[in-house]
């Protein structure tokens, strides 16, 4: 009866464990990638309307050195925020970017016109990105790959030749095992694992690493508390000459 009791303790304090440790984890309190980032030197963040009023000088001088910026979504969803944080991080010591969610359902003529439209460049500008993931149902029920390959493409190649630098492709682990592996590989890829290291399924390189959306820094007030973050694969000399892109106005 004794032991009964102690193992039966030992099950309680466990799971107490379990459940602070769970508790910690979802608060943003611990960060089940944050050991594995630490070894890299140059960390950014990407934001959208979810974290609303943003004081970018604030948020600049967290030992971050980019920021990308949801600017489009489809072909006619422009985020609300856009305008206002594309041009306050250009005024900070951030390298600024701006990224467009891609739709399964529109054309890329469509989807390229809403972020052309959109995103006006400037030198020292990141690479447009296409964020390249699974909504809704989708990832239960993919579509057709051929076709999305197809679409997804013609979406990179007018971006390319309108912004004249090859545009980063995002993605989860799932899509890009399901559409990317074995193909694309003029793209840098910038992947999301808020969980573990990052695997690509074909062994290659990633250029830049969504490790956590429970991030926490100051100088934002929108109905999401918490932030993503990233890490750029290389130290600071590299990024500084990756991140160069010279543009000019026709």
């Amino acid at each position: 009866m004794k032991k009964t009791r102690i193992w039966f303790m030992i099950a309680v304090m466990l799971f107490a464990v379990i459940v602070l440790f769970v508790l910690l984890v979802w608060n943003g309190n611990i960060l089940l990638n944050g050991f594995a980032s630490r070894g890299y030197e140059v960390l950014g963040v990407d934001v959208s309307h979810y974290q609303g009023d943003i004081d970018w000088e604030l948020l600049s001088q967290q030992d971050i050195r980019f920021a990308f910026i949801k600017a489009t979504e489809g072909s006619t969803f422009v985020d609300d925020r856009f305008e206002y944080n594309f041009s306050e991080a250009q005024k900070t010591d951030l390298k600024v970017g701006a990224y467009h969610f891609f739709s399964f359902d529109s054309s890329a003529e469509a989807q390229a016109s809403n972020f052309i439209s959109t995103v006006k460049p400037f030198d020292g500008m990141l690479p447009p990105v296409v964020d390249f993931e699974f909504y809704g149902e989708l990832e239960s029920n993919p579509p057709d790959k051929a076709t999305t390959r197809s679409s997804l493409q013609a979406l990179l190649d007018i971006l390319e030749n309108y912004y004249g630098v090859e545009p980063i492709i995002y993605a989860t682990e799932t899509s890009y095992e399901l559409y990317l592996a074995n193909g694309f590989g003029d793209y840098d890829i910038w992947i999301r694992n808020v969980i573990t290291s990052p695997h690509l399924s074909d062994g290659r390189e990633w250029t830049f690493w969504q490790y956590t959306n429970r991030g926490k820094l100051k100088g934002y007030s929108g109905e999401e508390r918490f932030i993503d973050i990233n890490v750029f694969n290389g130290n600071l000399e590299a990024f500084e000459a990756y991140s160069v892109y010279r543009y000019k106005e026709s």
